[in-house]
């Protein structure tokens, strides 16, 4: 018996990077899985992979910044597996890296539907879910980028503060209904890491030198092992957590002021 045998979970932008590695994970532990996900070649991608683990993986197209699409998602859980027990806010829509001044409304507005609005959409779906079964699991995803201010983040970083804001409000909210709400601060080799790594050679390296256990964390190894127990039993005492998987990098921290700022700033 795996550690979700029964349990139905969505997860948001499981088609690739940390999703992906916790969508897989997750079936591997007994788990029945929507796959909330925008691109439809890497959403039924890892669907097949599923399959091929032996479990149960249904893909459902999804604009995390779309109400109707995130609502959806959640409905399609309920017709397709009968229910929802644990619900994985992960995905969202990477902006321009501009400095804060040049940043426009446009470009937080859309951070924002992508990243605290669609929390906040898909933990009110699936609340009535989780009230009717007796109880649920949100896992949502902080950053370490708003404890460090990163730099050409100031959109991103509101949108992760506010889904802190949001984890602990609703732990101690819904409580009562045996609903647990965490959050998950990873750093991993996820679709970001790979994008740097293909721009800067050598960012691998520098990744790993900046973290305590000298090494760069991967999505289903060493990040989805935690999702599974904040999904599981085992964690059936813990919410209102922000549990840091970064190798020990938020002990240190990170520098992100860029080296070629003049050239970032406008002229004149």
């Amino acid at each position: 018996m795996g550690l979700l045998e029964g349990n139905v979970a969505l997860v948001t932008g499981g088609g690739a990077g940390i999703g992906r590695g916790i969508v897989r994970r997750f079936v591997r532990e007994g788990a029945r899985v929507v796959i909330a996900e925008f691109d439809e070649e890497r959403g039924r991608t890892v669907a097949a992979e599923c399959a091929e683990l032996g479990g149960e993986a249904h893909f459902v197209h999804t604009d995390v910044g779309d109400k109707a699409s995130v609502t959806g998602a959640i409905e399609a859980a309920v017709s397709h597996f009968g229910g929802l027990d644990t619900l994985v806010n992960n995905a969202f829509a990477p902006s321009p890296e501009v400095l804060l001044e040049q940043k426009t409304d446009a470009i937080l507005q859309r951070t924002l539907e992508t990243t605290a609005w669609a929390t906040w959409w898909a933990m009110q779906a699936a609340f009535p879910i989780f009230k009717a079964r007796g109880g649920g699991s949100v896992i949502n995803f902080y950053s370490i980028d708003v404890e460090t201010g990163a730099w050409r983040h100031a959109d991103y970083n509101m949108g992760k503060a506010a889904i802190r804001g949001l984890t602990h409000s609703a732990a101690s909210e819904w409580g009562r209904f045996n609903i647990r709400v965490n959050a998950i601060a990873p750093a991993a080799a996820g679709l970001s890491f790979e994008r740097l790594c293909r721009e800067h050679p050598g960012f691998e390296k520098v990744s790993a030198s900046i973290k305590p256990l000298g090494r760069v964390g991967y999505p289903e190894p060493d990040i989805a092992p935690v999702a599974v127990f904040l999904a599981s039993d085992m964690a059936s005492f813990v919410t209102g957590q922000t549990i840091n998987v970064d190798g020990g990098l938020h002990l240190w921290g990170f520098n992100s002021r860029p080296q070629n700022l003049a050239e970032l700033e406008p002229q004149g």
